[in-house]
């Protein structure tokens, strides 16, 4: 790793700290709820995307979180700026991982698979066979 992205990796660890703790300080118990997995910054760190865990929501709860956050996302910032004395806080962009529901479905796939075919390897499967779902990615 070079120190460019040593420095970012630092800033990702920092921002995972912060947004968590600056969502516990906010009113709103739905929002002091979320559960952030990941966050990444972009190469010159002025963004940063927030991946949260979708589990436990319906798609109107996300949408309503999802609507709470982009209210709330100034004062997270500010909160993160003032913690770390930074000049500027990257802008963040809040996402639920859909990853996880995708690598849940797979597990699923090769289980069902699994107790169809005991004796079969899981490596004779096609993956072209096996239908996930929406294969487009944004």
């Amino acid at each position: 790793m070079n120190p460019a992205q040593i420095k970012v990796k630092r800033i990702e660890s920092v921002l995972m700290e912060l947004i968590p703790e600056s969502l516990q300080s906010l009113s709103d118990s739905r929002l002091r709820m979320i559960d952030v997995i990941e966050v990444v910054c972009s190469r010159g760190h002025s963004d940063a995307k927030v991946y949260m865990n979708p589990d436990g929501y319906t798609q109107k709860e996300r949408n309503e979180v999802m609507r709470q956050l982009r209210k709330a996302r100034p004062i997270i910032e500010e909160h993160c700026l003032r913690d770390q004395g930074w000049f500027r806080s990257p802008t963040l962009t809040f996402i639920f991982d859909e990853q996880i529901e995708k690598s849940k479905k797979i597990e699923d796939l090769f289980k069902q698979i699994s107790k169809r075919n005991p004796e079969e390897n899981i490596e004779n499967v096609e993956v072209d066979d096996v239908n996930i779902g929406d294969n487009n990615e944004s």
